[in-house]
């Protein structure tokens, strides 16, 4: 006589055990209809799940995010199905839940076409439509083997042979599909009404170049339909936005074959560079960090002391010279720590703050590199307090009051936060761990900031909090962090004298705000789309003339402007003024600046912003003082 307990309180007691779907049915006929899956004491089950003892259960919906992630692995599930039921010699692998969707990778004798996608989300429609009961079996793993092997599922059966022999695997089975996996799934096809696939690229099998090119096709899946246009509305908003196309259009850098992964900045783009950087190194120094610099090739030996070398190895660019092998650096820790060990330290010289526009090398796959969101040669605003153990939660809590300023300038003000803790490889004793974790944890709860938990993420050297920001197209970048590390001081022998007169060895925290200065442009030129605020712009504003009489007066204008400490340059080309504002209006400088026979003779500018607003006539001292003041504001609302 089981008795269950539901989220809002309330009790149920049944004369024997009892199906999730007959508690719901148990509640009302409208929860029954719209039950996916249920969550018995914590753990997500089928609505056909048999509940024999006392529990607590909560009916998963697709209002739940949980009940979305049964759609989307369900739909996953559909479009092998459909696929099988097309190409029967197709051979299925996996085809995990990923943002916003869902993929299956798949062995077949030729890559999938557009036309095959259409066939195959037709199929799955009519799959959908015979409302295919969905069941579960449980199988003995030499059973599931000899099942699979004897569909010719070579692929499912190694998957199967890799899992531990004393594990028994669920199978789910809908008409004359069936397919390994631990679920659940919704109790049927009917339930799967919202999807669409998107694409078809290759991926190697385990992720192994050595082994067979397979198709993988990604495909979306939502519980509405309004939800699923607005996933797709953002889709090609994104396209819109991609900071490759951008980048090109307002010529700020290219990427090219001979240098893959390394960025060629263009003047515009090099000054967007240079505007992030120098804002940076002025919080640096507003916050009593040290700049200091350090040598982009350094001895094998400092890596393998660190254990960057053991973890890194094949990321990192190598070369050798007079016997002596050496790494491009892929970060810069290990460096920092030989400009502390520099002299004696005093507790009285914690917290020692060293930062670094430290240019790294990262041999990252090829298939990998994105533009300058992904590449293999990149600048971090990086920095490494070194203090005591009792200085961490101020340090950290200093660290999260700065990033929060920092974000909200650049305009973004939702940050998602996560607290990485250790994973299974890594360097450093159980205590100490112990002490890092607890630190992070306390300073974000001291903050009042939610977080997420991510179990085993941490850096290999100790755990970290990650802050991502959330952009106008609620896409979540990761891109700070602050890591706290009681291992590798100690691995590269550094010390202070402590408040007793003897060694100890100091706390290492490392922090980021930006990450990767490239990755962080990018960003910016997605958020914006290339409309950057007035403080960003690598290009403020024009001056037009309207005639070859206006020149003169026009340069002078540039230059007055220019002396004031903003951007802009002259267009004085032999061209009609309709055509120079279109053509620069394309370009997205916040401000266009017209000078005719009525400005030159009143000393005045007509001004014109990027939205098309038509300011009027002004006098340039008070244009100048407006701008200027824009500047200052860093306004970075989309």
């Amino acid at each position: 006589m089981p008795v269950i307990r539901l989220p809002d309180g309330s009790e149920r007691k049944f004369d024997q055990p009892v199906t999730v779907a007959e508690v719901a049915a148990s509640i009302g006929a409208g929860l029954a209809r719209a039950a996916l899956a249920g969550k018995v004491d914590g753990k997500l089950v089928d609505t056909s799940h048999r509940i024999e003892t006392d529990s607590n259960l909560a009916i998963i919906t697709d209002r739940d995010a949980e009940g979305l992630e049964v759609i989307r692995h369900s739909t996953a599930h559909l479009l092998a199905q459909a696929v099988k039921s097309l190409f029967p010699d197709a051979q299925v692998t996996i085809g995990p839940v990923i943002d916003d969707g869902f993929f299956y990778d798949f062995s077949y004798k030729r890559p999938f076409t557009p036309d095959d996608l259409l066939a195959i989300e037709k199929k799955m429609a009519e799959l959908v439509k015979a409302d295919l009961k969905v069941e579960r079996k449980v199988l003995s793993r030499s059973d599931a083997i000899t099942f699979f092997k004897d569909l010719g599922e070579q692929y499912k059966a190694q998957i199967i042979e890799s899992i531990p022999s004393d594990e028994d695997l669920s199978l789910y089975t809908q008409g004359d599909f069936t397919d390994l996996c631990r679920g659940p799934h919704v109790p049927s096809t009917a339930k799967l009404k919202v999807f669409k696939l998107m694409k078809v690229a290759g991926a190697y099998w385990r992720g192994d170049s050595k082994n067979e090119m397979l198709t993988r096709v990604y495909g979306t899946a939502w519980a509405k339909k309004e939800d699923q246009e607005a996933y797709l509305h953002r889709l090609e908003e994104a396209e819109k936005r991609d900071h490759r196309k951008i980048g090109k259009l307002l010529d700020l850098f290219h990427t090219q074959e001979e240098a893959p992964g390394m960025v060629f900045w263009h003047p515009n783009g090099w000054t967007l560079y240079q505007i992030v950087e120098q804002y940076m190194r002025g919080v640096f120094r507003d916050n009593d960090y040290q700049e200091i610099r350090t040598p982009q090739v350094v001895d094998r030996s400092l890596w393998e002391k660190s254990g960057h070398w053991d973890k890194f190895q094949a990321m990192m660019f190598t070369t050798h010279s007079e016997n002596r092998d050496y790494a491009v650096k892929p970060m810069n820790c290990p460096c920092h720590i030989q400009v502390f060990n520099q002299g004696l330290k005093s507790y009285r010289d914690l917290p020692l703050r060293l930062a670094e526009f430290g240019s790294c090398h990262r041999n990252e796959p090829s298939g990998t590199l994105a533009g300058i969101m992904r590449v293999r040669n990149f600048t971090q605003d990086d920095a490494h307090i070194f203090c005591t153990e009792a200085q961490i939660q101020d340090e950290v809590a200093t660290f999260i009051d700065l990033l929060q300023k920092v974000y909200a300038e650049f305009g973004f003000a939702d940050i998602v936060v996560k607290l990485s803790t250790r994973p299974e490889q890594r360097v450093g004793s159980d205590e100490e761990w112990d002490k890092a974790e607890a630190a992070l944890e306390t300073a974000l709860k001291r903050k009042g900031l939610e977080f997420e938990l991510q179990p085993g993420e941490g850096a290999f050297y100790g755990p970290k909090i990650e802050f991502s920001l959330r952009d106008c197209l609620n896409r979540v970048w990761q891109c700070g962090t602050i890591q706290v590390d009681f291992s590798m001081p100690g691995r590269l022998d550094a010390t202070y004298i402590n408040e007793e007169s003897a060694k100890q060895t100091p706390v290492m925290l490392h922090r980021a705000i930006l990450g990767s200065l490239e990755r962080f442009i990018g960003i910016l030129i997605e958020h914006y789309a290339g409309a950057f605020p007035m403080w960003l712009a690598p290009r403020q504003m024009v001056v037009m003339n309207i005639t070859d009489a206006q020149a003169d007066y026009a340069r002078e204008v540039v230059a007055e402007l220019k002396k004031n400490g903003l951007r802009a340059e002259a267009d004085l080309r032999n061209e009609k003024i309709t055509y120079k504002i279109r053509e620069h209006s394309l370009q997205r400088l916040p401000y266009l600046l017209i000078v005719g026979d009525k400005e030159v003779a009143s000393k005045q500018v007509a001004v014109r912003t990027r939205k098309g607003e038509d300011l009027g006539q002004m006098p340039l001292e008070a244009l100048i003082q407006r701008l200027k003041g824009e500047v200052a504001e860093r306004v970075g609302a989309v």
